[in-house]
């Protein structure tokens, strides 16, 4: 057990060390030095699909932005069931056009294809921000993307939303859930442009639409379930200078008050992101297993050098999750916490593998992979 111990205690030494200081929560959007001489157009993309009840709150934040240069909003109702549309235009201004998706074409995954919709009807938009329906937005919110974008010549800026931790299992689970986004996509190396590394945060990407036609468009992505990572590296791949990072200004309404509602987030795509692979799936548990499980139980059952060694490890380990807490203003006391949190993280792995063996996997509002053909 000492040799287990002793690779789990390494390995988060690398983590600490060497792993492009992805526990860091300082990766903030950039400030412009100077503002643009010229502000180029900006249509906002909000792919919404039975989004009626949340709506209300947070599409008045995107119409009554304050943004010096020409921009729209642009609200593509997947053939939604429960009045979304009558609910945007109750809420909507000039500022908001309404088009109608009647769901994905053959080949295209629902998201993506709502997406692509939306960018039909954005032909007069420079820049184009692809965000959800569950975000809010600052009013100062893209005028300081566009700014960031601007200022260091950069293709995409993508800034993650501010999660909510209002539950229990809210508190428990989400700030995980944003760490083992980034200990996977690390910002430092996402946003240096030696890394071949590309990823982007759904909730709220600017693009510049001119970029995105040179990388081959959404259809070069069509399929892509976790569509946020694959348009990120879409632009990486393209040679395009792309920026990703936290906020605690853009904030998501969408509630996760129970276990299952946050189980059934991570399972949608968790083996997606293995890329349906048996052999990476058992990859992945058994490094889970290795990293988050080890340390606490050689501590709690062997002997006393072993017991060192894991206690090192978990230590590292609950350390590096504190300025994740803090950053959701969280008690520090929840960090030691993180492998039971891990544990439940696997187990959401194994059972999304299960689903897609099933017929369900990654679905989205509905619509699973298998229905989306």
């Amino acid at each position: 057990m000492v040799i287990v111990t002793g690779v789990a205690a390494l390995a988060w030494l690398y983590l600490l060390l060497a792993h492009g200081g992805f526990w860091r929560t300082s990766v903030l959007l950039p400030k412009a030095s100077r503002q643009p001489q010229r502000w180029p157009a900006v249509v906002a993309v909000v792919p919404a699909r039975d989004e009626a009840d949340i709506l209300a709150e947070t599409l008045p934040t995107l119409l009554r932005q304050d943004y010096p240069g020409p921009y729209r909003v642009v609200l593509v109702d997947d053939a939604s069931t429960d009045g979304t549309a009558e609910v945007a235009l109750a809420v909507g201004t000039g500022r908001l056009d309404i088009v109608r998706s009647e769901g994905p074409p053959a080949g295209w995954a629902g998201k993506v294809a709502a997406m692509e919709t939306g960018v039909r009807a954005a032909t007069d938009g420079e820049y184009l921000l692809f965000t959800d329906a569950d975000i809010a937005h600052p009013p100062d919110g893209v005028r300081s993307l566009v700014a960031a974008a601007l200022g260091d010549d950069r293709a995409l800026v993508s800034q993650m939303a501010l999660l909510r931790t209002e539950t229990v299992w809210e508190r428990l689970i989400v700030p995980a859930f944003v760490y083992f986004f980034s200990l996977l996509y690390p910002f430092a190396r996402v946003n240096d442009r030696r890394s071949r590394l590309g990823a982007a945060a759904g909730g709220c990407m600017l693009v510049r639409q001119e970029a995105l036609e040179a990388a081959g468009g959404l259809a070069a992505i069509k399929d892509a379930l976790i569509d946020d990572v694959a348009f990120g590296r879409l632009l990486k791949d393209a040679g395009n200078r792309t920026w990703l990072g936290l906020t605690t200004s853009i904030t998501s309404r969408r509630p996760y008050p129970r276990l299952a509602d946050l189980w059934n987030m991570v399972a949608r795509s968790a083996y997606t992101q293995l890329r349906t692979s048996p052999l990476l799936l058992v990859g992945c548990v058994l490094g889970l297993a290795l990293i988050f499980v080890v340390p606490p139980l050689a501590v709690i059952i062997g002997p006393t050098d072993v017991r060192l060694l894991g206690l090192l490890a978990w230590a590292v380990m609950a350390g590096m999750y504190v300025p994740m807490l803090r950053f959701y203003r969280l008690p520090w006391l929840l960090a030691p916490v993180l492998p039971v949190v891990a544990v439940l993280y696997t187990a959401m792995t194994v059972d999304s593998a299960r689903r897609h063996w099933m017929g369900r996997g990654g679905a989205w509002k509905g619509r699973t992979a298998k229905t989306c053909q």
